[in-house]
């Protein structure tokens, strides 16, 4: 046995064969997705690309990256009754998620933003370019997108999404002072709150919305009234208005989510420390950004459908989403307690949503898959020629081998029927990730990142 040579090999770290020895890769980077994403962005930015805009390295040339500095401290300020597992979890995966405002609600189903970041790299998305994600949920293209110098233009059909999405960015560079007096004075914001939207009930199913009215509609009549305008010529005053009571509403909703959950904590209690944590994520990346402020970038935060997009036909750069996950998470039952309280009916939003259409598991795979062929038809049309759109999907075998009635192992996956479903739109392949799920394993083991490159002709 040549037990001098296998040392030798041992001696040798794997990324030092992958990257320059003046490019530091992030901690902690444990996915083989990770180190693919990263030897793209390698290849395809320059160093001072990579320090601005990087998502997979730390040190550039000695100097420090972006993401590093805006991820780098406590990730974020959980309650003190929060589990060691989930302690662990933001401690391990403090460059992948909970920085910047993607802090702000625990929405089920987002995106990694540093994926997501790499992502836009890897694209070729540019400071100036647009990118498109038609399924937004909670935003986090769009919050990428804005640090990132990327234009960008977030829809949904929910309600609720494009509250919580316009909030997230808004608290990137909102004036914090009346949101911390909101926190000195928790108790009397509590009692406004539950006066003007309503009161949680421990353990409980939320209420059926019995009027509909927008989210604003349960603020001040100041706060109200700011909506109705313009947002181009609103003072100063009334931005910072309506941005602190958007930040506050969204802590509400938040807090009230969790005890309507469980009555482990007293709702007061919940809201306290729901908004501490909201403060918290803003003043860190507000610190990071000063100075920076003149970079960012404004996204365009809609309300409609994917599947007619209200877009002209070539004009974005770039596209990224995540289809719903069919009928392996239903994000409206998730989302029901927030929709009745803004008093939008749950039930008549059903009946649009994607994947979420139909009486049983066999309809609802055929309409999935009408739904995605016109989603992916509106992407095509969109988007620039030889530009890429992305799209995350988890396959959910288990599903799906029940709507055919054959073994999980014999089904077709979601990802391979969206690439079929994607060539006949004019899109082809480019590449095909894949990375483990952690947490719905049961449902979904794996998540596909499908590249897929629209062609010129």
């Amino acid at each position: 046995m040549n037990t001098e040579k296998v040392v030798n090999v041992f001696i040798w770290d794997l990324t030092q064969g992958l990257f320059p020895s003046d490019r530091q890769l992030i901690p902690n980077l444990n996915d083989i997705y990770e180190l693919e994403l990263a030897f793209y962005e390698n290849r395809i930015l320059s160093d001072a690309e990579l320090i601005r805009n990087g998502a997979y390295f730390s040190l550039i040339g000695g100097k420090y990256t972006r993401h590093f500095l805006m991820c780098t401290g406590e990730p974020l300020k959980l309650p003190d009754h929060s589990s060691s597992r989930l302690k662990s979890f933001f401690e391990k995966n403090i460059f992948r998620t909970g920085y910047a405002t993607h802090g702000l609600f625990p929405y089920r189903g987002k995106f990694h933003p540093q994926m997501i970041k790499g992502l836009m790299n890897v694209m070729g998305l540019k400071p100036g370019d647009t990118v498109l994600d038609p399924m937004m949920g909670s935003g986090t293209v769009l919050v990428e997108a804005c640090l990132m110098g990327i234009k960008s233009i977030g829809i949904d059909a929910s309600p609720f999404c494009r509250f919580m999405t316009q909030t997230k960015l808004d608290a990137l560079t909102m004036s914090l002072a009346r949101a911390r007096g909101a926190l000195a004075n928790y108790e009397e914001g509590f009692a406004y709150f539950q006066k003007r939207v309503g009161r949680p009930k421990p353990g409980s199913k939320p209420s059926r919305a019995k009027t509909t009215k927008d989210a604003m509609s349960v603020m001040e009549e100041t706060a109200e009234y700011l909506t109705k305008k313009d947002h181009q010529t609103l003072t100063e005053k009334d931005r910072d208005t309506l941005n602190t009571y958007h930040f506050l509403l969204l802590a509400y909703l938040d807090s009230a989510c969790y005890v309507e959950r469980s009555a482990r904590k007293a709702p007061l209690a919940q809201f306290r420390a729901i908004l501490e944590r909201y403060l918290f994520v803003a003043e860190k990346i507000q610190k990071v950004l000063v100075g920076l402020e003149m970079e960012l970038v404004a996204a365009e935060v809609l309300e409609g459908d994917a599947r007619s997009l209200s877009l002209d036909d070539n004009s974005t750069d770039g596209i990224i989403f995540s289809p719903p996950y069919s009928f392996a998470v239903d994000y409206l039952a998730n989302d029901s307690f927030h929709l009745n309280f803004m008093g939008i009916n749950s039930d008549t939003l059903r009946e649009g949503m994607i994947g979420l259409r139909g009486r049983n598991f066999s309809e609802k795979y055929q309409f999935y898959q009408e739904d995605m062929g016109k989603v992916l038809t509106e992407c095509a049309r969109v988007l620039r020629p030889d530009c890429f759109c992305t799209i995350i999907v988890g396959t959910n075998n288990n599903q799906l081998g029940k709507v055919f009635g054959v073994s999980p192992d014999e089904v077709q996956g979601l990802h391979e029927i969206l690439i079929d479903m994607g060539a006949g739109c004019g899109f082809k392949p480019v590449k095909v990730l894949s990375r483990p799920i952690i947490g719905i394993s049961n449902t979904m083991r794996r998540e596909y990142i499908l590249i897929l490159q629209k062609t010129s002709h």
